[in-house]
């Protein structure tokens, strides 16, 4: 993997300045954002508002209007947010990580460093499901879009693992996924909700009983 990091490293030097150069409405829009984000992890998507926000912000209402014509606009534009941090802290690392096994323990082990801080702020991802599950229109479909593309993620290294030779060929890529994304699940309602102790360390055994399960044979 270091052959394909070497572009990376270079064109984040090269974007590194330019962000600390953003135009001061850029400047704006981004620290309006970051202010949202901070909300709507404590209070969910539907927590957010035009006019809470331009007070917590110490900006007018048209101020923030602004940069964002709508609430659904500033709802979308978090999600958004939150999906590339989430991209940034789980799934690139994790690409520097071998093809197979190791890429899929370390997607699995990232994943779980984020959830570890999201117990305590929450997961706008679990509570934006529950707050739009059953509604239409663009902020849902924003949502579905940012769960759909990791959970795309997680299955494309799976099958890499099969095609490695590290899990069973047989093994049905989607539910292997599957599993691990209710292990995740589970672990947010255990830990934040019902604050039981010790449900870190169980969906980690989980992880380990899925990947013993569906490992392929010893040749």
């Amino acid at each position: 993997m270091a052959s394909d990091s070497s572009g990376d490293s270079s064109v984040g030097a090269d974007i590194a300045p330019a962000r600390r150069a953003l135009p001061k409405g850029r400047q704006t829009k981004a620290s309006i954002v970051e202010a949202a984000l901070g909300v709507a992890t404590r209070v969910g998507l539907e927590g957010l508002s035009i006019g809470g926000l331009a007070e917590l912000m110490h900006m007018s209402k048209s101020g923030v209007f602004a940069h964002f014509g709508s609430r659904e606009d500033l709802q979308i534009a978090v999600i958004r947010e939150y999906f590339q941090r989430f991209e940034q802290e789980v799934f690139h690392p994790a690409m520097y990580a071998g093809r197979g096994l190791p890429r899929v323990e370390a997607l699995f082990a990232n994943w779980m460093k984020r959830v570890a801080v999201e117990i305590q702020s929450g997961c706008i991802f679990i509570s934006g499901a529950v707050e739009f599950d059953d509604r239409t229109g663009p902020v849902r479909d924003a949502l579905a879009f940012s769960v759909q593309t990791w959970l795309h993620a997680l299955h494309r290294a799976i099958v890499l693992a099969q095609e490695c030779g590290h899990l069973r060929a047989d093994a049905d890529a989607h539910q292997v996924a599957f599993e691990i994304h209710g292990l995740i699940l589970a672990l947010h309602y255990e830990a934040r909700f019902l604050q039981n102790p010790g449900s870190i360390s169980r969906a980690e055994r989980g992880f380990s009983g899925i990947l013993a399960r569906y490992a392929a044979p010893a040749s």
